[in-house]
């Protein structure tokens, strides 16, 4: 068995079937996918709160933060900040909201970190304010989200010197 054929079947024993999350990790379900690794993988919330919502998961099925390993804990929040640095860049974003709901509000049983661009006067946290989803207009408006976000991450990755 090759390598990657051992780390698809080590992975799939990890996952689980009846997950939303899980099935966007396995390519089962479409989602708009902006940055992945061994680790990790972010895609644009279908429902985001503001434009370029994006939900960061672990590829292993852990339900909440209490259930993931402290040695994935490091990996998962570099990825998070790197998402963050790429908002602000790639959608001229003046800052973040970040957030992870355990149990609680959790619509999805796998872990996920919400990491929602922020601009000042945006009414995310107005007086009154209900959780109200911004779906995008058009699936072309989602698209081009998406790719000034894989932009901005790519950009981001070079000035780190993450990658060549």
């Amino acid at each position: 068995m090759s390598e990657q054929n051992q780390k698809i079947t080590s992975q799939s024993q990890i996952l689980n079937p009846e997950c939303t999350f899980c099935r966007i990790i396995q390519g089962q379900s479409e989602s708009l996918t902006i940055f992945e690794d061994e680790d990790s993988l972010a895609f644009l919330d279908h429902q985001p709160l503001l434009r370029g919502h994006v939900l960061l998961v672990p590829r292993q099925h852990y339900e909440n933060f209490l259930d993931l390993p402290p040695d994935l804990i490091q990996p998962l929040f570099r990825n998070a900040q790197l998402i963050a640095r790429s908002l602000e860049l790639g959608l001229k974003a003046d800052g973040s909201f970040i957030a992870i709901n355990n149990r609680i509000s959790q619509r999805v049983m796998h872990l996920h970190i919400h990491i929602v661009p922020r601009w000042n006067k945006d009414g995310l946290f107005t007086r009154g304010f209900i959780w109200r989803r911004q779906p995008y207009p058009n699936q072309n408006s989602a698209l081009m989200t998406q790719k000034a976000i894989r932009k901005a991450i790519q950009e981001t990755l070079k000035e780190e010197k993450i990658i060549p």
